[in-house]
């Protein structure tokens, strides 16, 4: 069976009035990368501006617009593709969509290849008071941020600790205007010491320590950490492991979850499912049956049993 030719797609997310279709209009003009590829835009939303096919080789490039989320399916996104015989995919999101319905919908030969967020810096902030779920959402997985309308008063510190709280590695841009962008020199040490022989990580930094892990997880292999969380058995563990966790919220309480890394310790069954312990291990990078791959796992040095925190869900804040 022949396999299925992978489609790029370059996904632009941000709420209205944001830049996203002056951007693509740009991109689209810009002989470079409009050079006869048969392009699909998914336009799910309606702005002021709209795109104007005749400034650009429209010949190969079919724009479709989605009214409603529901038509965000597997099958409809293929039967496009089939339609039209595409070669890549540009898509203009709805600032109030989810994007894991876009993500969940893809066909499994679509890729990622980009994903950009834009968004008005006149007001962002009350976005993000008002829809922190949304304004979260769209910070996930991009790797630029844009940040338009910015001025020589507006303080980026109040943006850069929105974006840096969510996502760690992307780009941040801050526009002026046409001839004026800056990129985020802020620095983000970390509160803990990296290079400490034990790295105590404290009970307010865990969402921290636990997002860092995550997105640069080589820089901890070798090092010994000491931690407190629940210690979770069962569930297709060995008997010499348990998951060390804590519950996290990123934004509000309907986005928590749980984030916990595997441990290994031969007196894990000795341990309270669900129980709180101090734990002290050093991180080893090595395949997980629980992971179904390479990844972080502790191996215990020590472990004891503590009591509750107080504040059990680890936050940002």
């Amino acid at each position: 069976m022949a396999l299925m030719r992978e489609i790029p797609v370059y996904l632009f997310t941000g709420f209205l009035e944001a830049g996203k279709t002056t951007f693509i209009q740009e991109t689209l003009e810009d002989p470079q990368f409009n050079d006869g590829e048969r392009t699909l835009i998914l336009l799910c939303e309606e702005g002021e501006r709209e795109l104007a096919p005749i400034r650009f080789a429209a010949s190969n490039v079919k724009i479709v617009k989605l009214e409603d989320e529901e038509e965000l399916t597997e099958e409809y996104l293929r039967e496009l593709a089939q339609e039209y015989k595409i070669e890549r995919v540009i898509v203009e999101y709805n600032g109030m969509w989810l994007l894991d319905s876009f993500y969940t919908a893809m066909p499994e030969n679509w890729r990622v290849y980009q994903e950009m967020t834009f968004a008005d810096a006149r007001t962002y902030l009350t976005y993000n008071a008002n829809m922190r779920n949304l304004t979260v959402d769209k910070l996930k997985s991009p790797e630029i941020v844009v940040f338009k309308n910015f001025d020589d008063q507006t303080d980026k510190m109040d943006y850069h600790k929105i974006v840096r709280v969510i996502n760690r590695r992307c780009q941040i841009i801050y526009e002026y205007d046409e001839q004026r962008a800056e990129f985020d020199d802020i620095e983000d040490p970390l509160p803990y010491d990296l290079s400490a022989p034990e790295i105590e990580i404290s009970d307010k930094d865990y969402a921290i320590w636990y997002t860092d892990m995550n997105e640069e997880e080589e820089k901890y292999y070798g090092k010994i950490l000491t931690i407190k969380g629940r210690s979770l058995l069962g569930g297709g563990l060995d008997d010499d492991e348990f998951v060390i966790g804590r519950h996290i919220m990123t934004c509000c309480i309907e986005d928590i979850q749980f984030g916990g890394l595997v441990a290994k310790y031969d007196k894990a069954q000795e341990l309270e499912h669900g129980g709180w312990v101090r734990m002290t291990a050093r991180v080893e990078k090595e395949f997980n049956h629980m992971y179904e791959s390479e990844g972080p796992v502790f191996h215990v040095i020590s472990v004891e049993k503590v009591e509750a925190l107080k504040e059990d869900v680890a936050t940002f804040y």
